[in-house]
């Protein structure tokens, strides 16, 4: 079953539609110059609200964050009583195991080299922190934005990657087109933030077609198996 993160969330009602729907991660932003930035103390009242109200185990917390102290990233995920920690920047593998919680380590996947040059160097980092026992997130390089792009890169690289890696898939995924991404590339899971929004807001339908396209797609590809 591909798992699936809503990112960016911003209110209770988000996340609790997102939980209906069958999320299985929901993302909280730490990063300040992101549009969906929360703040600390706003954050853990969204996440004691929600669990008040949400009594299931599932789905898990992610608080992302992207070349910020150490320290700062490990407060916030105790303070605000996350699962795991998303890292969005150039966070080293020495880093990440100082890490409080289970990391999900972003990798860009650049479009401006070879896809064959984009494979190998991906590659290489996937292998550096899958090893460390990470979890870890491709998505979309773009100049001075470490997250939340919007922009889809060469799948054709994902699918290559998906042979001998296990990631989330995130860069400009929608309800329209992640049925075909589920299907060209096989990842382990997916990851949607702007894809499911109006406005700059989540939309709880598109929320819902998200999550029930992914669903879909994974049940015609079981029954398709031989």
């Amino acid at each position: 079953m591909t798992r699936i993160k809503i990112c960016g969330l911003m209110s209770v009602d988000s996340a609790l539609v997102a939980a209906n729907a069958g999320a299985d991660f929901l993302g909280l932003v730490f990063e300040p110059n992101s549009r969906r930035y929360l703040g600390v103390e706003e954050a853990k009242g969204l996440v004691r609200s929600f669990r008040a109200q949400w009594n299931r185990k599932d789905p898990r917390w992610v608080g992302v964050f992207a070349n910020q102290p150490l320290e700062e990233v490990n407060h916030v995920l105790e303070h605000c009583e996350l699962d795991f920690a998303q890292l969005s920047g150039q966070e080293s593998p020495e880093y990440c195991r100082q890490v409080a919680r289970p990391v999900v380590k972003v990798v860009h996947v650049r479009s401006d080299i070879p896809a064959q040059e984009a494979i190998g160097e991906v590659g290489r980092s996937l292998s550096t922190y899958l090893e460390d026992g990470h979890m870890c997130l491709l998505d979309t390089f773009k100049q001075g934005v470490l997250g939340g792009t919007g922009q889809a890169f060469d799948w054709k690289v994902a699918r290559e990657l998906a042979r001998s890696y296990s990631f989330l898939l995130a860069g400009g995924l929608n309800p329209e087109n992640v049925s075909e991404a589920i299907g060209q590339v096989g990842p382990w899971g997916v990851d949607v933030s702007s894809g499911v929004e109006t406005n700059g807001r989540k939309s709880p339908a598109m929320v819902a077609a998200f999550i029930i396209q992914v669903r879909r797609t994974d049940q015609d590809l079981q029954e398709a198996k031989p």
